[in-house]
């Protein structure tokens, strides 16, 4: 069976554990490095929590450490959204999982050379780290398959009307790798607000009955119990728990469950109250040539019994250790 290597960009933060639940128990995805970046929580929380999480799941793979800070922009965080620790009221066992010797930017270079088969990037925080590796060394543009990026919007956004989190934080990464010429997947709000799971969905999680289904029931429904606190959580929230980072790694596994096409995508980066919004020409009315893969629709079944099967994989390797 051919594997599909892999490059894991995050910033853990609740949806990326769910991410990352998916792409270790799939046997078509070889993991070959992790890298943190700052995003929904600092550096050093990030980097830890990536380490714990995997550490405890049982992965065997490196962590890098990324850039602590975006390119030109003071590091906004989200602890209002995934806890102060990223992981809500959930905690892991102490890491096994060292940090990498090798900072981000050199042990992304050296796997992408080093790889026989071109390498695919799975990003699911701010792109600075990606953008870094493609401004310090575009010798490895023609060795990267494709970047899949949780991030940006063509309608609304979640950090301000118009811009998603992602892109909000470092608007100039996002340019930067947008403008790379390689081939760019954008899973944003559009998609990753169709892809969610019901109440009696996160049910089914809990009565599987593993600590790790536990521990993933309770971070689903802290995400619940932040949108409830909102003004606009009926018109907008329903009731539902988004996968937004989860998407970026679907669509590399299972391509099949979404509908998506190509655009020609710019970012707002210095606009006082547009920065990071990811300008989507879906009138095509610029004429320029789409440089992004937009995508907008997902089958939310198949979607969520993949899901399901990775949680209970897991959860079963876990209980058997």
């Amino acid at each position: 069976m051919r594997k599909i290597p892999m490059i894991i960009d995050t910033d853990p933060g609740i949806d990326d554990a769910m991410m990352l639940t998916l792409a270790f128990a799939s046997e078509v995805i070889d993991v070959r490095l992790v890298t943190t970046c700052s995003g929904n929580i600092s550096q050093d929380k990030t980097n830890y929590n990536a380490r714990t999480f995997l550490s405890y799941i049982g992965a065997d793979v490196e962590i890098a450490r990324g850039l602590d800070q975006p390119i030109f922009r003071e590091l906004e965080v989200a602890e209002d959204v995934h806890g102060e620790s990223g992981f809500a009221n959930v905690t892991f066992p102490e890491p096994t999982l060292p940090v990498s010797d090798r900072p981000a930017i050199t042990a992304m270079l050296e796997t992408i050379m080093e790889s026989e088969e071109k390498v695919t990037i799975v990003a699911t925080g701010p792109l600075t780290n990606v953008a870094a590796l493609l401004l310090a060394h575009p010798e490895t543009k023609p060795k990267i398959e494709c970047i899949s990026w949780m991030g940006g919007a063509a309608v609304g956004g979640n950090m301000s009307p118009t811009a998603e989190f992602n892109a909000y934080v470092d608007p100039h990464a996002v340019e930067i790798v947008f403008r790379s010429g390689v081939p760019i997947v954008m899973s944003g709000l559009d998609v990753t607000h169709k892809a969610y799971v019901t109440l009696a969905e996160a049910n089914l999680i809990l009565d599987m009955g593993t600590d790790f289904s536990d521990k993933v029931y309770k971070m689903l429904t802290f995400y619940l119990h932040i949108a409830e606190q909102t003004p606009f959580y009926e018109a907008h929230f329903a009731k539902v728990l988004r996968f937004h980072d989860l998407c970026a790694v679907m669509y590399v596994l299972k391509p099949e469950l979404f509908i998506g096409e190509d655009y020609y995508v710019q970012v707002e980066m210095e606009g006082r109250l547009t920065a990071g919004t990811t300008v989507v020409d879906y009138t095509r009315r610029s004429g320029q040539t789409p440089n992004v893969h937009v995508l907008h629709s997902v089958d939310r079944e198949g979607f969520v019994s993949e899901f399901m099967n990775a949680v209970e994989f897991i959860g079963e390797r876990i209980r058997v250790k």
